[in-house]
């Protein structure tokens, strides 16, 4: 199954051009997916088992970053000054390609590869994103592409972007920040899903912030009344928050996670603090939310 959902997803990455008759070019980017087939999904497995999350994913990056340079790929480690961030690059000239890459795990999701839940390590992370597939199914994508440049048959050049901590911390944002992808003409992404299809939909507009809560502390049983309970604070936002849902657009995302919600028990939190996010599709719409 897991090498069922690989395959499809180097096809998606590397098929995306018509729906037409298989051109010559194609059946040569079917032979290259099905050359590399076995060590593509070796390295998908070994990045699953890692299970490395946001910006240390030492292992997996490497792992990812050393294949492309065994491909013939010049590879550029710790781009935007992120250890785990990398770009390979294959050609020259236009057009310039980009094909995006992620690997990072997410916390408590470790999993065995089976369809129902059992950790492997329990309380560890794990790929419940698919993010070992997206970086090896998008380096196939990359290698296909370098092959047909290298053959001569197409002209341009292809980088994968090895792009870190997707899930927490969003390691892209500091590779436009400092210009990984200035030059080029189209990045080409997927991800894995429930079933295989074509996206036409752009992703969300997002705002990511924290909200921090300041009261005084007491005893919670000698003296209550002298306290002033930031938790307390912080409940009453996330309510008006999930009251508010009503009232948006069905475009609109809004999610949060409590961070700091006091220590212990038997003492009124003086402090408390959320992390929350906004979306919509268009920035626009996500604005007026936040």
């Amino acid at each position: 199954m897991k090498k069922k959902v690989l395959l499809y997803a180097l096809g998606l990455m590397t098929l995306s051009l018509s729906a037409q008759k298989m051109s010559v070019n194609k059946k040569a980017v079917i032979a290259s997916v099905e050359k590399h087939e076995k060590e593509l999904i070796r390295i998908s497995d070994e990045i699953w088992a890692l299970a490395e999350t946001a910006f240390e994913e030492t292992q997996s990056a490497k792992i990812l970053a050393d294949y492309a340079e065994k491909q013939g790929f010049t590879v550029e480690r710790g781009v935007a000054g992120m250890p785990t961030a990398f770009v390979a690059t294959y050609g020259s000239g236009s057009p310039v390609i980009s094909v995006l890459g992620e690997f990072d795990a997410l916390p408590g999701l470790s999993q065995k590869t089976e369809p129902t839940k059992n950790p492997l390590n329990e309380g560890q992370a794990g790929h419940g994103c698919g993010h070992n597939m997206f970086g090896a199914a998008s380096l196939g994508a990359a290698i296909a592409i370098k092959e047909q440049i290298e053959a001569g048959k197409i002209k341009g050049t292809v980088k994968f972007m090895g792009t870190p901590s997707e899930e927490k911390f969003f390691g892209k944002i500091w590779m436009v920040r400092d210009g990984v992808w200035d030059g080029v003409d189209v990045n080409v992404s997927w991800h894995p899903a429930a079933e295989i299809k074509a996206d036409v939909q752009s992703s969300l507009a997002l705002v990511d912030f924290k909200i921090e809560f300041f009261g005084q502390a007491a005893h919670a049983s000698a003296d209550p009344w002298n306290g002033r309970s930031a938790s307390d604070a912080l409940e009453l936002y996330t309510t008006g928050i999930n009251y508010y849902r009503e009232h948006v657009k069905p475009t609109v995302r809004m999610h949060y996670h409590i961070q700091d919600g006091g220590q212990v028990v038997n003492v009124v939190p003086d402090y408390s603090r959320l992390w929350m996010r906004v979306r919509d599709t268009e920035r626009k719409g996500m604005m007026p939310v936040y």
